[in-house]
């Protein structure tokens, strides 16, 4: 696996990436890692500042378009809060169950492959964490670090996955957004890795497959191989969908304050190098 890891060593506390191996990958290429099965992904900031703003939709039913936020009175009596007022519920926040997106689909040599985003919410407490780390369990899915469910409070988390026919693999990428980090600046995560479609072992499954997440300013991604060629993945437009015939875009991701992209090398050519145009 390679991973552009160019690292902002000012930002670096603020959101830890890690690519997971590909159970299926053969000669992979590893830079410096800490250990056998982890790559931790760098990133590449400050070429413009940015700011994500969080706004809440509210949507009225009612003739006036108004809306009241005054308290109401229970049958017993007691102040019951407006329902826009209350926080949200644990499942509300997907702490127990990711908000999934499809990145990617295609068709190639009669398979089908796919590639997923499962994002989950941060716990509040102990109580959710250890329900969380139950279900992540069903999901066959266990964060990097986490010994135990505690761990897991206060940290949104993402797991991408490699679907290849009817074999879904175990995280391909994994990593933790910081949601109180909001000037974070341009930047720019990647992890390239194979994509078995035909015969195992063949030089073009090597690292074919990049896949990445870049600011919400970030317009175009070139994916670079190493003959030379490029791949241009411009922002998708607004209502696209997919198709068994790839067609690479940035797309928006349910519970991800970045913008996700895949790009997948020609046959016989493998990854070279990933740059974003903001």
């Amino acid at each position: 696996m390679s991973a552009d890891r160019e690292t902002n060593h000012d930002m670096a506390t603020h959101r830890d990436i890690a690519l997971l191996l590909a159970e299926a990958a053969d000669e992979v290429e590893i830079g410096i890692a800490p250990y056998q099965a982890v790559v931790r992904g760098g990133r590449r900031r400050k070429a413009r500042r940015w700011a994500v703003a969080a706004a809440a939709a509210l949507v009225i039913a009612g003739s006036t378009g108004t809306l009241a936020l005054a308290g109401v009175s229970g049958g017993d009596g007691k102040q019951v809060a407006p329902a826009a007022t209350r926080p949200p519920t644990a499942e509300q926040r997907h702490v127990y169950a990711p908000q999934r997106t499809t990145l990617a689909s295609a068709r190639e040599n009669g398979k089908d492959w796919s590639v997923t985003l499962d994002v989950w919410g941060a716990p509040k407490n102990e109580a959710e964490a250890e329900r969380q780390h139950a279900a992540m369990g069903e999901y066959r899915v266990h964060p990097v670090g986490v010994t135990k469910a505690k761990d897991l409070i206060g940290i949104d988390r993402y797991f991408v996955h490699l679907i290849v026919g009817d074999v879904e693999t175990t995280a391909v990428m994994e990593g933790q957004f910081d949601r109180s980090d909001s000037n974070p600046g341009e930047y720019l995560v990647s992890g390239a890795m194979p994509l078995h479609t035909g015969k195992q072992g063949t030089a073009g499954s090597r690292n074919r497959l990049v896949i990445g997440d870049v600011s919400p300013t970030t317009r175009q991604v070139t994916c670079t191989w190493n003959d030379g060629s490029t791949t241009i993945v411009p922002t998708a437009p607004k209502g696209a969908g997919f198709s068994w015939d790839f067609k690479p875009m940035i797309r928006q991701a349910k519970g991800s304050p970045t913008n996700w992209f895949v790009c997948l090398a020609p046959a016989g050519k493998v990854f070279k190098s990933v740059a974003a145009l903001g």
